[in-house]
């Protein structure tokens, strides 16, 4: 049974009053109250660069760049510069580039494309650990639309069976959609291997990258993608702007209809500011991407093995190896997650139980319940990701903290 805090230390007493829109602003990350930022899986800040470079697109060019006349249509250079920059973080030609409005949209459009370009095919495999985006548009595609899914399982490291995918594929099989690294333990699949196995096999391979760009180098020209995601959100952008890489003899068939904006492939009025403002971003993180393993990799080892060698009956959930280098998903046996992040919060910690999608979901994780086959366990454990802004200082406070809420309800 899970122990929970003593009722002097209950949850309630944790919880944060209701702010004003000020105080909640003063409380954030980058706010004037001091934060541990440890949830960058989750979401990070905008880039300082980021936001100077958006800032006219948002007050004087402002215009949209459909229009005719100058002071919208002198924008479209603009777009075509960010559209380069972002293509560059993938080794992509900008022309295979598709502006989205993040990686759920990027998910979803990448398999109704390859559903809807091949008509007489109804099979999807995908595995138990995708993100939402990919499993729920799954499920409603089976309820509503009569395809067959297989959802492929992990091991207890959270690792695919290259052979179970190639016994799942069949004539009938449209699509294969296989994450790159895992949103919740960061766990890496064999992409290559994936991209190579569907390509023999004349299926098409969508691969959700969220959680890869920026943090491993990624080439589509070398791997052989047919639609690739990506969102700004993860990379020091905005929220709302994402890409779907497509392959320029890979089939594709609109989710969003209406003007011609991005090459006919998404109708709407494009997100200037936002599409700028992502731009940049991918350019900063393709600069710090020979660096990131070396700023990251160090802080979160330091941390999980404090965790793992100190706090008793806690478990690394995930491969130890074949992991992003800012990830760790750990196990703190016998202790509920809420209340273990509810505490932290109040200590000015940030960190999550998974992925910030399903976050306020009553289930625990379905990628660590997938993993370990408990509910249970699932509802122990704790995500901690990390990124070159974090310090030593930051993890040794958190290691202080969590040895004192262990103390409390242990």
């Amino acid at each position: 049974m899970m122990a929970r805090l003593p009722k002097s230390l209950s949850i309630k007493s944790f919880k944060k009053k209701e702010c004003t829109l000020a105080d909640c602003a003063d409380e954030s990350p980058t706010g004037s109250v001091s934060v541990i930022y440890l949830d960058h899986n989750s979401t990070t800040p905008v880039l300082p660069e980021v936001r100077e470079a958006m800032l006219p697109f948002l007050t004087s060019a402002w215009g949209n760049p459909s229009s005719g006349y100058r002071f919208g249509s002198k924008l479209r250079s603009s777009l075509v510069g960010a559209r380069s920059q972002v293509s560059n973080l993938i080794g992509a030609d900008p022309d295979e580039t598709t502006f989205t409005s993040g990686g759920t949209e990027s998910n979803n459009a990448a398999i109704h494309s390859a559903m809807l370009s091949r008509p007489g095919k109804r099979h999807i495999i995908t595995s138990q650990v995708e993100h939402s985006s990919v499993l729920s548009y799954c499920d409603y595609l089976e309820k509503y639309q009569g395809c067959r899914i297989t959802r492929l399982p992990v091991n207890r490291y959270g690792l695919l069976s290259l052979a179970d995918l190639g016994n799942a594929l069949s004539d009938d099989t449209a699509v294969v959609s296989l994450m790159w690294a895992n949103n919740e333990t960061g766990v890496l699949f064999p992409v290559e291997e994936i991209a190579n196995l569907c390509r023999s096999r004349g299926v098409l391979y969508h691969c959700d990258a969220v959680q890869a760009a920026g943090k491993v180098p990624i080439s589509v020209k070398t791997t052989p993608f047919d639609y690739l995601s990506i969102t700004g959100h993860k990379i020091g952008a905005p929220k709302g702007i994402g890409v779907l890489y497509t392959h320029r003899k890979s089939p594709f068939v609109p989710l969003l209809y209406g003007g011609h904006q991005e090459h006919s492939r998404r109708g709407g009025t494009e997100n200037v500011a936002a599409i700028i403002g992502f731009g940049v971003a991918a350019e900063q993180a393709l600069k710090g991407l020979p660096s990131y393993d070396a700023a990251v990799r160090p802080l979160r080892d330091a941390l999980e093995a404090e965790i793992l060698s100190s706090i008793s009956n806690s478990v690394l959930n995930g491969d130890p190896v074949l992991r992003l280098p800012n990830t760790s998903n750990v196990i703190l046996g016998g202790i509920d997650n809420d209340s273990t992040l509810t505490f932290l919060d109040q200590t000015g910690i940030c960190a999550s139980s998974g992925s910030a999608c399903m976050e306020s979901a009553i289930s625990p994780s379905h990628v660590i319940t997938a993993m370990t086959g408990s509910h249970d366990v699932a509802s122990e454990s704790i995500r901690f990701s990390l990124s070159p802004s974090n310090t030593e200082t930051d993890v040794r406070t958190t290691i202080q903290k969590l040895h004192e809420f262990v103390n409390l309800v242990r």
